[in-house]
Order: structure tokens, then sequence, then C-alpha cells
């Protein structure tokens, strides 16, 4: 049974930096992707940050491509999303997503991911 497991989140300064991870466990993590989701009150879970199963391809997200930078380490089966330079409008809940495919693109949908972790919360002050 595949687990994901968020960790990291908390109340920061606009400004801050946060790093959120996500420990996988139940399968041979070498075989999944995984990504970084986050959903605000009242709005829809939108795509933050993802990498490939060879950890060797990513993609973020253009709204925080700039602040943000995920890393996936397959001897430690975690997945790692760092965080800098942050606004007030980075506040949401952040779940990690994982899917079984060894591919050469990241996925941004949210059906494309197949299992969730229950979520970290961050929230940012102005």
């Amino acid at each position: 049974q595949v687990q994901l497991v968020e960790s990291g989140g908390g109340l920061m300064q606009s400004g801050g930096s946060l790093s959120l991870s996500c420990a996988f466990s139940g399968g041979r993590f070498e075989n999944f992707g995984v990504a970084w989701f986050r959903q605000a009150p009242g709005k829809e879970r939108t795509f933050v940050a993802g990498i490939n199963s060879y950890g060797r391809i990513s993609h973020v997200a253009e709204s925080v491509k700039d602040r943000f930078a995920i890393s996936k380490d397959n001897a430690k089966n975690t997945v790692t999303l760092q965080m800098n330079g942050l606004k007030p409008e980075d506040t949401a809940d952040y779940y990690c997503g994982a899917e079984e495919a060894r591919r050469m693109v990241v996925p941004t949908a949210t059906d494309a991911y197949d299992y969730w972790g229950q979520g970290t919360q961050v929230t940012v002050s102005s």
C-alpha cells in the first residue's frame, strides 16, 4: 500500500522560506513520479512542482518558478519542495501526489496522480 506523508508546513512571515518533505512508502520509489499541489480555501487544487521517477526531469509552475524548487532522493524515498521568498498568496494546504510511471515528462493534472498524502498547511503572513 503506497503511502505519502507530508511534513514541514507551518506559519511563516512574508519573504521567509520553508522546506516541505514528502515521505514515500509501500512501493519502489524509483518507479514513481511525484508532484506537489496546493489548495487554498474555496479554490481548486493546482499544480506547484513535479519531478519524474528518475529524478532528472522536473517542472515548476510558472507562478512560483523563481522561488520554488523540487528535488527527489530515491535513496531516502523523499521529495522535497524548497520554497523561498514566500508570499501571502502562497498560503494553502500543500499535497504531494505520486504516480507509478516512468515518464520523461511531468504531468500537471491532478488526475494523473493515483496516490495522495493528507497535506500540510502553509500560512504566510504579510
